[in-house]
Parts: structure tokens; sequence; C-alpha cells
């Protein structure tokens, strides 16, 4: 590496001018160490991108090494593809990711939530997998709010209209509502797609001389400096940061994923990575330092969208529906031809060259050399581990004991408060935007289950895929809130008659730097890790999303951690695919698994009694295990009718959800030794509501003792109403008038 600094026609950049870029002054000292010489504006604007939070995990990398990271059947090492793969049988191979665009989605709802929908896409094919299934987990703030309307409308569409145009269904996903979230939402996209065993491709760059190109869109000046805006506060500047934010073509997404599976079918190309964070400077540099090799990149031959854009801008952008494909030497007219049959740019940029050197020309000048290896997670990215110190609030949440509070005297005006409550009520005026049928393999448009269930065309298995946290949870009990997340969504599973297989993650928390919250992540993260090995499920990889907050005043709070779960199961058998809803004819309700007198954390304790915050509700990771066993023995011998969890709103959301999907009414009743209040309204974990044939019951309770699992008779299903304790609380119909009226109640 020459000590002469490259000349880009900018004046010398100082610490300060690191420190304005979002670095740490350490870490222009470990710059000027590492490179042997001061760094040019170019050079340092490479670092800032690249040594962000976004994409270096450099507060975060410590703690998620610590997750379970091997399984069988995992075909990738975690973290080192644009996304997890996993066997899937069949000689097939599923690709899925989950993916944040938080604060993009702040400054510019439609657009943020959008280029979030293709980026995650784009992962997913740049590995050759078709997209089949996209999921998505939303967290906004108070619905009575205009801020949140706004955002709300801006995501919502946006996904709609990206998902929908580029012709990949939305297949399931939560939307959660919290105050914290008010002014920073949390928009979280998740993708999974198919592949064969031998058609996978990497992300990766080697071959002395093979051709460097870009292809897709022509490069824009949105989102320059995106990955350092996603690893920094929001705050009220942060609407001046619009070029921080990417626009969106679904149309070009659509024939850039023709056009890329067409190519790797073709075999011409070594490697593939989608141009998501940081833009040119990251594909070049983790291709690059993953083939232990190096790139000569001619910047002035990247096509642009307009004129006068600098070395950096060109660097940095992250226009959308763009790739960076390593194709092999010789073949560069048929990979010409492939993408001008698709109408798509497809420009050679450079060639691979066998140093640990990336070498950026624009004309005749050299404006930026830099190691590859020096710029990237596992290189030369610094790595830290922050201060931690519990919040206060924990201790007072602690010394809560709800059990002292009166039971309101009529539960039936309780049910009715909580129907109103916006984390229960349905949430139709959002999926109704969403095309959850094209591509015809969605099989839960017929048959409603706890997990989306995405047939595999031409084999007989499918795929269970959901996310799944309760930010209240994590709030109140990091590492028990984690666990309880990565539970459910292994119950979602099972209760769809499918095994869990592996999780991808998306851990939004708010500043690493502040104690308080980096205490809350690294909860997260030792909950995550004992609930996957438990289950069995490895992290395939994720995201980590930092600096997620809220201002009041002068104080500034991290939002309700949220460390969304997206959870790939398997359908060995599709007669196996259990639905949520009740069946028409009659049958016995039983309630699986351990039921207690605790009521805490739950929409009960918020609605009616009006307390925010309180202890995580009971969970027992060993009874969890014990429940997934038992009712993946019950459907796979053939004994139930329906499965459905008990979450959010308790057993009375589960009764009233099942009813609805099933267009059938019940007749229950609770155990004088519980609390009835808690009875029907706790959100203890590890539950689930069963139909049965009255002639397997016998047979039900037999297999349930074996494995030392509880279980509690209900009562049955039939008519119209829905019967608590000898009290009809609703009918059918008038919840369906009900629902059909309130279909957009907020939002207008």
């Amino acid at each position: 590496m020459p000590q002469s600094v490259p000349s880009d026609g900018a004046p010398m950049p100082t610490a300060e001018t690191a420190v304005k870029l979002g670095l740490l002054p350490s870490e222009f000292d470990l710059i000027v160490q590492g490179l042997g010489r001061q760094p040019n504006f170019t050079e340092l604007c490479a670092f800032s991108g690249m040594w962000s939070e976004h994409c270096s995990y450099k507060n975060s990398i410590r703690w998620l090494k610590t997750l379970p990271r091997e399984g069988k059947g995992l075909l990738a090492e975690p973290g080192k593809e644009n996304a997890g793969l996993v066997d899937i049988g069949n000689g097939l191979a599923c690709a899925f990711k989950i993916e944040s665009h938080n604060h993009p989605s702040a400054i510019e709802p439609y657009q943020g939530a959008a280029t979030g929908v293709g980026g995650i896409n784009r992962d997913i094919f740049t590995m050759g997998a078709r997209p089949i299934a996209q999921l998505n987990a939303l967290f906004f703030g108070d619905p009575a709010e205009s801020r949140t309307q706004w955002l709300a409308k801006g995501v919502v569409k946006g996904i709609g209209d990206y998902g929908n145009a580029f012709g990949v269904p939305t297949v399931a996903g939560q939307t959660f509502f919290h105050p914290s979230f008010h002014q920073n939402p949390l928009v979280n996209a998740m993708s999974a797609g198919i592949v064969a065993h031998n058609k996978v491709m990497s992300a990766i760059a080697y071959g002395s001389g093979n051709p460097v190109f870009i292809v897709g869109s022509a490069t824009g000046k949105d989102g320059i400096h995106g990955a350092s805006f996603a690893s920094a506060e929001m705050s009220g500047e942060s609407s001046k940061q619009l070029p921080s934010v990417q626009v969106g073509d679904p149309f070009q997404e659509k024939l850039l994923l023709e056009a890329t599976l067409e190519l790797i079918e073709a075999g011409h190309a070594i490697g593939i990575q989608d141009m998501g964070a940081a833009g040119i400077i990251c594909s070049t540099a983790e291709m690059s330092e993953k083939g232990s090799s190096g790139m000569r990149i001619h910047l002035d031959k990247v096509p642009t969208r307009g004129g006068n854009m600098q070395p950096y801008e060109l660097l940095l952008s992250e226009s959308q529906e763009r790739m960076l494909v390593v194709g092999k030497l010789g073949h560069e007219a048929q990979i010409q031809r492939i993408f001008e049959k698709w109408d798509l740019n497809c420009a050679q940029i450079g060639e691979v060259i066998p140093e640990d050197r990336l070498d950026f020309y624009f004309g005749a000048d050299v404006v930026a050399q830099l190691p590859a290896s020096m710029l990237v997670l596992g290189g030369g990215a610094p790595v830290y581990e922050r201060e931690m110190a519990q919040p206060a609030y924990v201790k007072e949440i602690n010394e809560l004991n709800p059990a002292k509070l009166p039971i309101p005297k009529n539960l039936k005006d309780l049910a009715d408060c909580l129907s109103r409550s916006p984390n229960l009520r349905p949430k139709h005026w959002i999926t109704q935007q969403y095309d959850s049928m094209i591509g015809t393999a969605n099989l839960t448009t017929r048959k409603p289950s706890d997990a989306a269930i995405v047939w595999v065309k031409e084999t007989d298995s499918a795929l269970a895929l959901t996310v799944d946290v309760n930010p209240l949870y994590v709030e109140a009990n990091p590492e028990k809130g984690a666990m309880m997340a990565v539970a459910e969504a292994a119950r979602n599973i099972v209760c769809s008659g499918a095994r869990p297989i592996a999780i991808t993650n998306c851990l939004n928390f708010g500043n690493p730097y502040n104690p308080e919250a980096y205490w809350q992540f690294v909860g997260a993260i030792k909950g995550m890790g004992k609930a996957c090995k438990a289950l069995g499920t490895p992290v395939t990889g994720g995201n980590v999303s930092f600096y997620n907050q809220y201002r009041e005043g002068e104080q500034v709070f991290p939002v309700a951690p949220s460390p969304s779960i997206g959870m790939l199961g398997l359908l060995d058998n599709l007669e196996n695919h259990t639905s949520l809803a009740f069946p028409l004819t009659q049958a016995k309700l039983l309630l699986v698994g351990m039921v207690t007198s605790d009521f805490s954390c739950s929409e009960y304790l918020r609605e009616w009694h009006k307390i925010p915050r309180s202890p995580a509700p009971y969970f027992n990771l060993d009874q969890e295990v014990q429940l997934h066993k038992g009712i993946a023995a019950l459907i796979e011998q053939g004994l139930v009718l329906s499965a459905h969890d008990v979450s959010e709103g308790g057993l009375y959301q589960c009764l009233k959800e099942s009813a609805l999907a099933g267009k059938t009414g019940f007749e229950v009743y609770s155990d004088d030794d519980i609390r009835t209040d808690a009875f029907w309204f706790g959100e203890g974990q590890g539950r689930v509501v069963v139909s049965i044939l009255e002639e397997n019951e016998d047979a039900v309770v037999d297999l349930l003792a074996e494995l030392e699992v509880p279980a509690l008779y209900l009562g049955e299903t039939g008519g119209e109403q829905l019967s608590f304790d000898g009290e009809i609380w609703h009918s059918l119909e008038d919840l369906m008038q009900w629902d059909a009226s309130h279909l957009n109640p907020w939002l207008g």
C-alpha cells in the first residue's frame, strides 16, 4: 500500500470530519494507523459507511456470536451470505432473512417501507432463490395520534404497493401499538425463497481478471450515507436527511429478479451481492474479503441518473434495485445480453485482482485505495462491548404484585374493553392491502393457521413461516421476554402442524452507548440463545437495528426493545396442516399447558387497570418444550381438529379468534382454582387450545399424561353464541358486524 494519499479533489479530512461522518475520534486514529497514512475524504466516507453499526455490527457482534449457529440442515454459515440457507428436502433449500428499515420509514414512511421490502427480496434472489413469501413486523405509537396515523398509512401502503407489484405474496406478520414507537416506528421485513442446492449463488469475488459488473437501476444521490443514518439517533433534524431515504421501483426489481435467476441458471456468474447498505463500497469490500481478493473499480463507468456525482457519492449511494456481479472471464458478452434482454443496465466497471486491495478510479485518477479486509466485519472493523446497567424501572415493576388488584365485577364489560384495544382489534385494514394469494401457494388463505403455510410446489411439503415478539414482555424482562418470543414463534409453527427448523432475527434496540439500552440488548441475546438451543432452532442470521428511541423534553429513551423472531418451519406432510378455526362439527375443547393465576404484562392490565408496566408473564422453558412435543404428537396422530396458541389477550382472545375463523360458537367454563380474570385474560405462556372429537378424548388425555403435559377441559363448540361461565358475552353475528364496521377504526 503506498504511503501517498490518492487525490479525490476534496480538502484533507481531520478527526473532526470523521466525527461528523459518524465515526469516533479513536476510530479515525485506527484508520490512520491501519492505512499508514491520512485517508482522503472519499476513503473516510467509505469507512464511515463500513464501520457504521449497520454494516460492521461493531457494538453487537461480540454477543451475536454467542447465539447457536449450528444445526442439522444449515447450508450456509450464519452471517456470511446474503441470507440464511436451510435444507428443506427434495434437493431444495430455503433462503430466508428479516431486516429493518426503521429510520427511513420514520422520515418517509411510504418509500422507507417499500424499499425495505425491495432490499430483503434482493437478499433472497441474489442467492439464486425465487422469493415465494413475504412477512412483516410493524410497531407504531398511539393510534389516536395523527403522526401514528400518517406513519401507519404510509408504511402499509408502501409494503403493499411494492410487494404486490413485485409479485410475491405477503403471507403473515404482526402489528403492535405502543407510545414508545411514536417518533421512531419499527418496520421489519422478512422474505423466504426456494432454490435448488446446485443453483445456490454466493456473495464472493475471486479469480484474477474476472469481470465486475453493476447491474439493475442507474445510480443516483438517494440513500447516500444511509448506513450511517441507520446508525444514528433520530431527532427533530432527521427529516432534513431525506437524501438518506431511498426510492424504490418494484417493476424494475421484478426484471432484476428474472435476469438474475437467468444469469445463475446459465452459469455465467462467480458471485452476486445485493447493493444495499453503503452501496458499492460495501459490495466490493465484502465480496473481495470473502474471496481473499480485491478489485479495480472505475467509478466513472457506473450508470447514473444525473451528472456531477462525486466519487464518494458513487461509492455510498444506496439507490435501489442494483447488484454487483462478478462474472466469469470470457462470459462478458453473454452477461450483457441477458441484462439487455430484460432492459436493465449492465456495465462492466472493473475486474478482480489478487491483492487485498480496492482501487477506485475516476477517469485516470485513483481516488481511493483501501484494503478490503480492513473495512469489514471480521477484518479490520472495530469490535466493542459497551457498558451495561439495569434500568431503574425494572426494580419498580418487579415490586408490583398484580394479585392484589380486585377482580372486575363484570367480566363482560372487561371483554368489551379489550375488544377496543388496538393490539387486539382485527387488522383487516392492513392485510386487505396486501396480495396474499399471488403465486397460488399460500395455503392459509383457505385454511387459517397460527403460522403461514406456503406450499413448495411439485412436492408434498410446505414452509411454515411466522414472525413474533411482544416488546413489553422484553422490556419487563429482556432475557425472559426474548425466550418467550422464540417460544411463541415455535408454538405457532407447531400448532400449524409443522416442525420448527431455524430462525432469523431483527434486533431493534436503543442507543448501544446507553448502558440501560445495552443491558436490554444483552439480556435479550442471552434469552434468545437459551430458547433456540432448547427448541432446536439455530440462528441463520438477521439484522441489528440500534438507535431506536424517542425524546421527552430533554431526555431520550429507547423504544420498547423488540427482537423480532422470524421462524422457518417445515410441514413434511400437507395432511398435517392444522387450522386455528373451530370445526363446524361439535367438538370438545381442551386447554393444553400450564394454567396459572398470572396476568402480568397483559393487555388486560394495561387497558383496564391502566398499569403500563408490570412483570413479564408466566413462562417455563422446559414446560414449553414438552408442550410442543405434545401438540406435535397429537397432530401427527390425527387427534385434533384445530389448534390455536394463547398469546396477547389471553384465553378469551384465543377462543374468540378460533370461533370467528370457524364461524361457530362455544360454551366454556373457567377453573375454580384460578382467578377468573387471570383465567380468561392472563397471558401466561405455554398454552394451546385444541378441539377434539369426543371419541378421541381418552387417547388425547393419555398421550399428554405420558409426556407430563397438563390439560384442562374447557367446554364444547357449537351454536352461534360465545358463552363464558354460563353468561353470553357475544354472538357471532354481533362480532362479525363489529369487525366489518371497524376495519380501520383508528386511521380513518
